[in-house]
């Protein structure tokens, strides 16, 4: 395995933080590397001094000879001229779209965008999905990204997923780095995991769910050598303190092994915790959204949509960019109005929304962390203690100092956490939060989700991030484009299926160019609406829906026989009981049996 990039002894200071402190690394041919840590701990640095944008203080970046290096930054500059030559620079249209790959990247990334467009027309997720375009279609060995699912949705993680893992799959040269809170992405892509933290970057094999499990093991360990450090620790002061001092004399050696157990403590980890405030009352009625229509211009986002929210729903929504899922929450929060139908609300309903950006903290900038929640509530009862509102942003990771920096001067993902902070100190009962996961480091989004899972009320999520959607929400649904609102039971993976089948060509220059994001490594294809034949098509989606049927005929089944078996022990001395209950429990298990050969059938028809 060919070696390509390495980091020795690096070193970087930003202000009095030491970023990274004596960090060596080393990047291999075939290696996609996830990269994670908390807010401010170092991950963009780390990246721009391995790309070669910023240089260390001490140590060196090393690369091999002839080793093509690629790099997206967090931040898009907006540069003069059109998304053609922001791509595909001076190249002739033959070069680039006779090659299936580079047209993947088009269908993939751009299938909504104009070539022809000017770049200070486009919109930040556009800008940004030209910048991604102009990457991949290029033959770097080495790929940097810095937050590369930002502004796509579901649909375009998925492809950026699947497109990045056959990229560097170990068929061909090259490696790949990237810094994403998209928890979901990194287990689809990554097969090793940095984690940056307190100057030093620990390596993790395998992708999110791996890293979390190695390092919960290595913090387990970590709890047993400091309980025994402090238990020896314990020993040796209780020995010191014995005897008056009068008629005993400590020998100095045990002295020195008491300070240096004291002086041995390991610096604490900063930890993040997201309290769970008292709840207002919810009655039975909630949000019931009534033949809606809402229109922008010419475009109708929603078309006579019915809507109804209950007490303890979890409804997360997904969709095309544009659709109207942010109209949707404006609708549901009272900060629009209908063109026709209309929104009742439950006397009872107290909404908070958290908003895709993080601007209505703007006209609070010149106020420090504290002062903000000051000024909602001065303390707040969590667990049965009352806290002030000084330990309630501490709890929130804002260590004392910065907890009286002005507002002005935090990070993105500060700024996400005290505006998260400021909803939940208002004891809503409805919460909607649009994009909550922008800008969130993953430390901090496992702490959103130990909340939401026990949060009592009525929670409504736009987001991108599937692992966010599928750990929190019962339901999905879907915008599609078309002004309807369409549940969702197979859930996201239901959601991209509807979207492949209804993917068609996309336009490069006036002509339709056919899709052929399924096998890149094609040539040109004949003209055709489809590869696949129809009757093909409808088993394949037949066998989806079949699978989906199954999968909730099973779990109802396993409902059902843990409640049988509650019974049996309820009722294990009523001989008549048992029998019947056992009965239920073998009927139970064939039917199971004989869905599970379905399941098996379908599934293989269906992938």
């Amino acid at each position: 395995m060919a070696h390509l990039l390495g980091a020795d002894r690096v070193t970087l200071t930003l202000g009095t933080r030491v970023l990274l402190d004596g960090v060596s690394l080393g990047l291999d041919d075939g290696q996609r590397i996830g990269v994670v840590g908390p807010n401010g701990a170092g991950k963009s640095t780390l990246l721009r001094v391995l790309a070669g944008v910023q240089d260390p203080d001490e140590g060196r970046v090393t690369r091999a000879g002839g080793v093509r290096l690629a790099m997206l930054d967090q931040r898009d500059e907006v540069a003069s001229g059109t998304v053609l030559d922001a791509v595909h620079g001076d190249a002739d249209a033959h070069e680039w779209a006779s090659d299936a790959r580079i047209r993947a990247v088009h269908a993939g990334l751009l299938p909504d965008v104009d070539l022809g467009a000017d770049l200070a027309s486009l919109s930040g997720g556009q800008r940004r999905r030209v910048a991604l375009a102009a990457l991949l279609v290029r033959d770097d060995e080495v790929l940097v990204l810095d937050e590369p699912t930002n502004h796509l949705d579901v649909e375009g993680v998925a492809w950026l997923a699947e497109h990045l893992a056959q990229r560097f799959g170990g068929r061909g040269p090259g490696a790949l780095v990237v810094v994403t809170h998209d928890r979901w992405f990194l287990d689809a892509v990554c097969t090793r995991t940095w984690e940056v933290h307190d100057g030093a970057v620990d390596q993790y094999d395998g992708g999110y769910a791996a890293y979390v499990l190695a390092r919960a093991e290595r913090a387990r360990t970590a709890s047993t050598t400091e309980e025994k450090r402090q238990n020896l620790l314990r020993k040796e002061l209780a020995w010191l303190r014995r005897g008056a001092p009068a008629r005993t004399s400590k020998p100095k050696f045990r002295l020195d092994a008491a300070a240096a157990l004291i002086a041995d403590e390991p610096p604490p980890r900063d930890r993040m915790e997201l309290s769970r405030m008292a709840t207002a009352r919810l009655g039975k009625d909630v949000l019931d959204v009534e033949d809606v229509t809402v229109r922008f211009g010419t475009r109708t986002l929603l078309d006579g949509v019915t809507f109804r929210l209950g007490p303890g729903d979890r409804i997360g929504v997904v969709g095309v960019n544009g659709a109207g899922k942010t109209t949707l929450l404006r609708l549901l929060s009272g900060r629009l109005t209908p063109d026709a139908g209309r929104v009742k609300r439950g006397k009872t309903v107290q909404v908070a929304e958290l908003r895709q950006d993080v601007e209505d903290l703007d006209e609070l900038a010149d106020l420090r962390v504290v002062e903000v929640v000051e000024r909602e509530k001065r303390s707040v009862v969590v667990g049965g203690k009352e806290l002030t509102a000084a330990q309630l942003v501490e709890r929130l990771g804002f260590a004392r100092e910065r907890a009286r920096t002005p507002v002005r001067d935090l990070s993105g993902g500060e700024r996400r956490r005290l505006q998260l902070l400021r909803l939940l100190v208002g004891e809503p009962n409805v919460l909607l939060l649009d994009e909550p996961t922008n800008d969130l480091d993953t430390d901090t989004l496992a702490a959103l989700e130990d909340l939401l899972d026990g949060w009592p009320g009525t929670l409504v999520v736009v987001s991108h991030d599937r692992y966010l959607l599928e750990r929190v929400c019962d339901r999905q649904v879907a915008l599609l484009g078309d002004g309807a609102l369409r549940d969702l039971p197979g859930g996201v993976e239901q959601y991209l299926d509807l979207r492949r089948a209804s993917s068609g060509a996309f336009v490069v220059g006036g002509a339709p160019v056919p899709d052929e994001t399924a096998s890149p490594g094609a040539g040109p294809a004949a003209p055709s609406t489809s590869a696949v034949p129809a009757a093909s098509a409808a088993d394949v989606r037949a066998a989806r829906k079949e699978v989906a049927r199954i999968e909730r005929r099973l779990s109802r089944i396993a409902e059902q026989e843990a409640r049988l078996h509650e019974q049996l022990a309820a009722q294990a001395t009523d001989h008549t009981a048992v029998l019947r209950l056992d009965a239920d429990l073998r009927a139970l298990a064939d039917e199971r049996a004989s869905l599970e050969e379905s399941w098996l059938e379908a599934a293989e028809l269906a992938e």
